[in-house]
């Protein structure tokens, strides 16, 4: 699959489910190459963009942020670890939707490292690190613990966006 492919292919995704995706020029100083997050969107400049499964991946920091953070972020995700995990099963969960191979996503050269693991880890666990947050957020539903007939079971989700800024007032 050609890289313009799966760019049209994370982007048609992206639309979809409520992340605009603009092309435009972007500095040469953005966090990952050819992407920056801005105000909800995802801005993309396709000369820069080496690994077009980063897309998923930022794309999950916009899902995962409470919404009155999504509006406002700017360039940076934050450093919140629960977020950073849950963009991880986030983004696992959206390349199975767009129909592209896990290893797009979890590239060799991003994840300090640890790309290798984080797609094994999704492709054969039952035991989904950043799972638990996802459900919490009321975006899906863990494997055997459907609690209701509207709930999705992962790697399906149930809502490609977090609707509350706290879940457990919206119960």
């Amino acid at each position: 699959m050609s890289k313009a492919e799966i760019i049209r292919r994370i982007r048609d995704f992206l639309d979809s489910i409520g992340i605009p995706v603009l092309e435009k020029t972007l500095p040469d100083d953005t966090f990952l190459p050819g992407i920056q997050i801005e105000y909800g969107s995802l801005a993309i400049d396709p000369d820069k963009l080496k690994y077009p499964g980063d897309m998923l991946h930022e794309a999950g920091h916009i899902a995962a942020m409470p919404p009155s953070t999504r509006t406002r972020a700017f360039a940076n995700a934050g450093d919140e670890m629960g977020e950073e995990i849950a963009a991880h099963a986030w983004s696992y969960a959206a390349a199975l939707a767009c129909d592209i191979p896990a290893e797009v996503v979890f590239h060799p050269n991003g994840y300090k490292g640890s790309a290798t693991w984080l797609r094994e880890h999704y492709e054969s666990s039952e035991r989904f690190a950043g799972l638990p947050l996802l459900a919490w957020y009321g975006m899906t539903a863990m494997p055997g613990q459907k609690a209701s007939e509207d709930q999705i079971e992962y790697p399906q989700m149930k809502a490609w966006l977090r609707a509350h800024d706290d879940p457990a007032l919206a119960q």
